[in-house]
């Protein structure tokens, strides 16, 4: 039987990171400072709301109250009124009977999909899904199909190609790498007529798109819809963390019982619960934060283009700018830093055509000169 020594091991762990860097693959973390004054287009704050003083307060009386963290998991001790009323709320605001609330986003679409395995023989999964959905379809045990992107037609064929299996259709709402919009009307429209389930992880769009910023199934007119499952994270427009899933009062009971994720997981902190509760009291009658990130979009979209670069067109809050290679978008994303700008930069794996760009993440909460300094600097830092 081989085994491994400590040098050999190690050794062939060396060997995978020159080969990452050598393909200019290479990840580093870069820690920042509360005094960081960088303008943020990387991050996830689309409204502006992680640090908005009722939120801070909201969470600073929660603490106070509960303590650092929550003590024990959601069935144990970890269950508080914040989480309650939390739920409570989320589920009013997208329009589903109930909500469960996860301590971050990608342990509740693991949750999801995993779960649903119990009701499925059969998923098809978008082919530009979050790792999160793609790992959730991994570990659900159930077989797997991947569709091509954004296509209802090509989800119509694979299911009609299993006519006796029970399936599960996976998508984003707005995907997170280049920001484009599903066809959620008409991909529901293909999962109904044959019996089917659609799940939407509705991270990128919940506090952007649909009435009262209720997401991109509200948004789909889909809210509410008995064989649909929403789930979304709690850390982008709500500026927080967690993860939520939304659905039918069954299938929340369901993953209170048996999802993994849930079960086993420490809670969200009560802080960051009371925090988000108040971020989603203050989003949905957010419609001035809105109609500024739109504004946003459409004259960066503008201004790139005139500058002769390469840009996805904007859905929500997340664009993608092409780059010649990984090299060349990890050197621009760091020229911009170096501008007191910071942009995400996206190589493969998490490019999922093999391609790299820059990722800007627009945020209601960057002043107008901040802002525009920002696409100055992208422009002249580009390759």
């Amino acid at each position: 039987m081989a085994s491994w020594s400590e040098s050999s091991w190690s050794d062939s762990l060396e060997v995978l990171a020159a080969s990452r860097a050598k393909a200019g693959l290479t990840r580093r973390l870069r820690p920042r400072s509360a005094a960081d004054s960088v303008v943020d287009l990387a991050g996830n704050d689309y409204l502006g709301l992680a640090a908005h003083p009722a939120v801070v307060e909201a969470s600073a009386r929660a603490l106070a109250a509960y303590g650092l963290g929550a003590t024990g998991s959601r069935l144990v001790r970890g269950s508080t009124s914040a989480h309650e009323l939390l739920e409570s709320d989320l589920a009013a605001w997208l329009g589903t009977p109930a909500a469960l609330v996860f301590s971050s986003g990608y342990l509740a679409n693991l949750a999801a999909v995993r779960s649903l395995a119990a009701v499925c023989d059969l998923i098809v999964s978008d082919a530009c899904n979050h790792a999160s959905l793609i790992d959730g379809c991994k570990i659900s045990g159930v077989r797997t199909v991947v569709a091509p992107h954004n296509s209802p037609a090509g989800v119509a064929e694979i299911i009609d190609a299993h006519p006796d299996q029970r399936a599960l259709v996976v998508t984003e709402s707005v995907f997170s790498v280049d920001g484009d919009l599903a066809p959620l009307a008409e991909l529901h429209e293909v999962t109904h007529a044959r019996g089917a389930l659609l799940l939407v992880d509705d991270a990128h769009a919940l506090g952007l798109l649909g009435p009262s910023g209720a997401g991109g199934v509200a948004d789909a007119g889909l809210a509410g819809r008995p064989d649909v499952i929403v789930t979304a994270t709690l850390s982008k427009s709500l500026g927080g963390a967690g993860g939520v899933v939304a659905g039918p009062a069954q299938f929340v009971r369901h993953l209170i019982e048996t999802g993994r994720t849930f079960i086993y997981d420490t809670a969200l902190p009560p802080a960051v619960a009371a925090g988000v509760h108040e971020a989603l009291r203050i989003a949905r009658s957010a419609d001035d934060r809105r109609a500024l990130l739109s504004a946003r979009a459409e004259l960066t979209v503008t201004r790139l283009r005139e500058a002769g670069l390469e840009v996805s067109a904007p859905t929500a809050g997340v664009l993608s700018v092409l780059a010649p290679g990984p090299e060349a978008a990890l050197a621009w994303a760091e020229d911009c830093r170096d501008r007191g700008v910071a942009v995400g930069c996206f190589r493969p794996p998490s490019t999922p055509d093999g391609s790299s760009r820059l990722r800007l993440t627009l945020n209601a909460g960057v002043t107008d000169i901040n802002f525009a300094r920002a696409l100055d600097a992208i422009v002249e830092c580009a390759p």
